[in-house]
Parts: structure tokens; sequence; C-alpha cells
């Protein structure tokens, strides 16, 4: 059988996540020929058993470390047979049928990624994209995400929307491009290597477009004890993609941010 679609899962310690991830894929796929490859990164509880005993046709790589994130895809889309790719986190639910946005991909080769709207646990709206830092936002980094009133708000009037990056819970994307590019940087572990690739993927030429009308539920699990890993990755960002002055200008800027967090996290203690 031909495969149309690698859907790729980097999963750790996601057990309780996974029966709902991959019902919903099996709801949303509908039209598209599709495997599964999850990359199991080590975890201590019993996910490896339960794709094992429950999901026979899931292709299950399990790790003998914790590979991160990047890494983690990486090792999983080795062993993709698809064209096209679905990056997406075990913690989600998609929502809608996902045969148009392949086709979106399939058909217009200007196209380097794609990702569709991001709703949390309560089905209430978050933002998927953003800007690629810059001075200006590394002060803070919430200035990643002003993209104007549509994306604040959630409404949007348009079909799809150009936009700098995606996040890594859900993009979809040749496969060759993801070749081309080398796919995720090695040098993240965890946060920030989803704009990274969405940098090399600009780097080649090709567009990142956000789908609005098509939705997922993301149990998004960050907190501000993950700080520390955003600011981290934003250094090995800018030291990668940023040279001369305006190296210099983006680190002082994120040198502000890490004071500031420093300070608040003072006072609060």
């Amino acid at each position: 059988m031909n495969i149309e679609l690698s859907v790729i899962i980097v999963n750790y310690n996601g057990l309780r996540y996974l029966k709902d991830c991959f019902e919903s894929l099996q709801k949303t796929l509908q039209g598209i020929t599709y495997e599964i490859v999850v990359i199991d990164n080590n975890s201590p509880d019993a996910s490896c058993a339960f794709i094992l005993e429950n999901y026979p046709d899931v292709v299950l790589i399990q790790s003998k470390e914790n590979l991160g994130f990047g890494r983690g895809n990486n090792a999983a889309v080795a062993k993709a047979r698809g064209n096209y790719l679905l990056l997406i986190n075990n913690d989600t639910i998609v929502l809608d049928n996902l045969l148009p946005v392949l086709d979106i991909i399939k058909h217009d080769s200007s196209v380097g990624a794609a990702g569709i709207n991001m709703l949390n646990g309560n089905k209430h709206y978050l933002q998927a994209a953003g800007n690629f830092p810059s001075p200006f936002n590394l002060f803070r980094i919430k200035n990643m995400f002003l993209m104007g009133p549509e994306f604040k708000s959630g409404t949007f009037k348009k079909e799809r929307y150009n936009v700098d990056w995606l996040g890594g819970s859900f993009i979809i994307m040749p496969k060759r491009i993801y070749d081309e590019i080398g796919g995720f940087d090695k040098d993240y572990f965890m946060y920030v290597e989803d704009v990274d690739l969405c940098k090399k993927i600009a780097d080649k030429g090709y567009k990142r477009i956000f789908l609005p009308h098509y939705s997922y539920i993301h149990f998004v699990g960050y907190n501000n004890s993950k700080d520390h890993l955003i600011v981290n990755g934003l250094q090995t960002y800018i030291n990668k993609h940023t040279n001369g002055i305006y190296k210099q200008l983006c680190t002082m800027a994120l040198g502000v941010n890490k004071t500031v967090k420093w300070f608040k996290k003072t006072i609060r203690k």
C-alpha cells in the first residue's frame, strides 16, 4: 500500500493521552492512506505495553534514552514511508478531517509547512503561530505573538495566513522538505526547535501557512518552571541564525529578559 502521510508522535510518559489521540487520528484521517510512527523516549510508564497490546499497526520505536523532541522526531521520520509528514504531540485530539489540509500541501509547492487552529483542554483558543525572534520581541517573549487582532482574539476572516513559525504540536509538511533542511536541529532538547525548523524552511524559500478553520485540542503542559528551557532555546537560535550587530542586539535583549525573570522569581520567593 502506498502511504501518503506518516504521522510522527514523540512520546514520553504520555499513556493517559494516547487512546484519545489515536482515536481522533483514525476519525480525522479518513480518505488518507497513512501510518502512525511513535518513538517512545524511554518512558517509565506503560506507554509501550499499551501501544503493543492495543495498536499493533502503530510503528513503535523504543528508544533506550530520552532523545528530546527534535531528535526524537528525526529518529521517527527516518522510519517514515509517507511522502508527507504530520508532526503532532501525543497530548492532542484532532477535531476536523485533515484531507483538505493535506490537499493544500500537495497542490501548492510553495508551501513548506502548515499548521491549524489550536485549542486548550476547555476548547479555548490558543495561538499556534508567531514571529521569528528579534531584538524587539526577545525583551518580552510574549511579543513574539503580536500578530494583529485576529491572532489575539482567535476570530479569523481569511482561509489562510502566512506566518513566520508554527507551533511544533501540529505541523504538516512534505517529507522531501524535512529531508532538505535536515529535520530538527539536534542542539535543541525541548522548546524553540519548532521556531528553528520553520526558520530553516523559510531560508529555503518556502511558505509557512496557518489554516484557522481546522482545529485540534492540545493539553498544553507548559508552566513557568520551564522558562529557562525557552531562554536556552532562544540563545541557541540566536547563535545559529544571527550574526554581527544584530546578534549582539538579540543577545542583549535576551539578557534583559533573563534578568527580569530572575528578579521576578527572587521577589516571589
